[in-house]
């Protein structure tokens, strides 16, 4: 009697296993098709010409990207439930405050080069999709480390906390192609261009293939979000340690840089406190993953602390901007 009882429960016990993996994998498929056509779209349609984008443009592209990424948390919610909806939503909101930041690293790289501002969507759109590919090791290798040794997490605590303290004093951004060991690497087996050849990443010249400063500025995009991810994934593992949610929330913020990034090119003398608001939530995650074995703070809770320190920092800065300027529309 008890046996049968037993394994009745056994049955539907592997069926619900069953039914889980089953709606986690359609999850993810639904979310990988419409990535792939988000891209296509963005590439086939709404940019087949290379133009420079203005801040209109800029603006209503954020807009949607924001709205995709909310309508997903809604199906996240609907799905998964008021936890890990959160849990998204925090991560979400974490990694796109720290692409502000990491977006003014760009504007730096692009200027060096002089990347003509018709091609430099080009350059955004494959770098993103590098580090759509980039996030998803980072992620996977993030996740089983801290599974299998656990102590990781107060490394990666540390060092969130310690990057965090790192850019509240940083003074100027500055940045240094020429250091960068890829790009040495790279010019000597790669002959370089000394001209941009309208938009393409190579070029034939006698025969021989080269690269072309394009192609260079990608490079050097490439590696320098190599870097960003060594920040942006542990603070969402501070958050969260699916690796659906780390993922997810990590690719819906990278889908809306090229558009953000044109936003803070037109309106960069408004985030004067910006890198303070982002060094503050990045020392908060930080020690929230340092504490997390002793002390749990709930994912409705995180959001609210880092939705204030970013809103604190944002109206800090339109304040500092209207005193500079008071002419200013802002």
């Amino acid at each position: 009697m008890y046996g049968t009882e037993a394994m009745a429960c056994n049955r539907v016990f592997t069926k619900c296993e069953e039914v889980a993996m089953t709606t986690q994998f359609c999850f993810w498929l639904v979310f990988f098709i419409f990535v792939l056509s988000m891209l296509w779209l963005d590439l086939a349609v709404f940019h087949r010409r290379y133009s420079a984008m203005n801040l209109k443009e800029a603006l209503l592209g954020c807009a949607f990207w924001i709205s995709l990424g909310l309508l997903f948390n809604l199906g996240v919610y609907l799905v998964y439930g008021q936890e890990k909806a959160l849990e998204f939503l925090t991560g979400y909101v974490v990694e796109y405050s720290l692409s502000v930041d990491n977006m003014f690293v760009f504007i730096l790289i692009f200027s060096y080069f002089s990347v003509p501002p018709a091609y430099q969507h080009k350059v955004l759109f494959w770098g993103i999709i590098g580090a759509l590919i980039l996030r998803g090791i980072f992620v996977g290798m993030g996740v089983a480390l801290i599974e299998r040794f656990h102590f990781i997490i107060y490394i990666f605590g540390a060092l969130l906390v310690v990057t965090g303290i790192k850019i509240a004093f940083e003074k100027d951004k500055e940045i240094h192609p020429e250091k960068n060991p890829v790009l040495k690497l790279f010019r000597r087996f790669m002959p370089v261009t000394r001209d941009y050849v309208k938009s393409s990443f190579f070029t034939t010249i006698n025969g021989c293939l080269w690269a072309t400063p394009m192609f260079v500025t990608l490079l050097v995009v490439e590696t320098t979000d190599v870097i960003f991810a060594v920040d942006s994934v542990p603070a969402v593992l501070a958050i969260t340690l699916d690796p659906f949610i780390v993922y997810t929330s990590n690719v819906f913020a990278i889908l809306g840089l090229r558009s953000l990034f044109f936003v803070l090119a037109a309106l960069v003398r408004l985030f004067y406190y910006l890198n303070y608001g982002v060094a503050t939530i990045l020392v908060f995650v930080g020690v929230k993953m340092l504490i997390g074995d002793f002390y749990k703070i709930a994912a409705s809770s995180a959001l609210l602390v880092i939705a204030s320190i970013l809103f604190l920092s944002i109206i800090a800065s339109v304040i500092k901007a209207r005193r500079q300027d008071p002419n200013s529309s802002v």
